[in-house]
């Protein structure tokens, strides 16, 4: 299959939102997709309704590499101090994979980093149905430590 024939995997969304930021990170990965290299896209929205954007960057030394999430809340942290409401991501196939882009939740580091800057932030979750989910659910033990204020309870 040709890079354009991988479907957007944003057709499945139903929530606007969670279609919004699928399509601007499947675009990303799509255009940007290096083997070994780059294979996972981000997109963050703030309270404003900006889109921010970031790129999986793999390293030969696995603890070296960036995840697209984190590139996502840098790239929004470095033009807006505005809220975070919700984050997606999407793993591009691999050429021996079956040619169809996914959505995946953050991983657990991504998870905590995103609710130290995001207590509120919402995820798109892509089963059964891609849907919005609050991340504190994906991770309802997280860590608090000292170095700042604890962000608000959830209930």
């Amino acid at each position: 299959m040709r890079v354009e024939e991988v479907p957007n995997p944003a057709a499945g969304c139903t929530d606007l939102v969670a279609q919004d930021l699928v399509s601007a990170a499947f675009e990303v990965i799509r255009d940007r997709y290096v083997l070994a290299r780059h294979q996972i896209a981000a997109a963050v929205v703030d309270a404003d309704g900006r889109v921010h954007l970031g790129l999986h960057v793999d390293a030969m030394v696995g603890r070296a590499a960036v995840c697209a999430e984190a590139g996502a809340l840098s790239a929004a942290r470095l033009v807006t101090s505005a809220g975070l409401l919700a984050v997606a991501a999407v793993r591009y196939p691999k050429p021996a994979e079956p040619q169809l882009a996914r959505i995946v939740p953050p991983c657990g580091l991504c998870r905590e980093l995103l609710l130290d800057h995001a207590p509120h932030i919402r995820v798109v979750l892509p089963a059964p149905m891609p849907e919005l989910t609050p991340l504190h659910d994906l991770l309802p033990h997280k860590y608090v430590g000292t170095k700042w204020p604890a962000p608000p309870t959830h209930s």
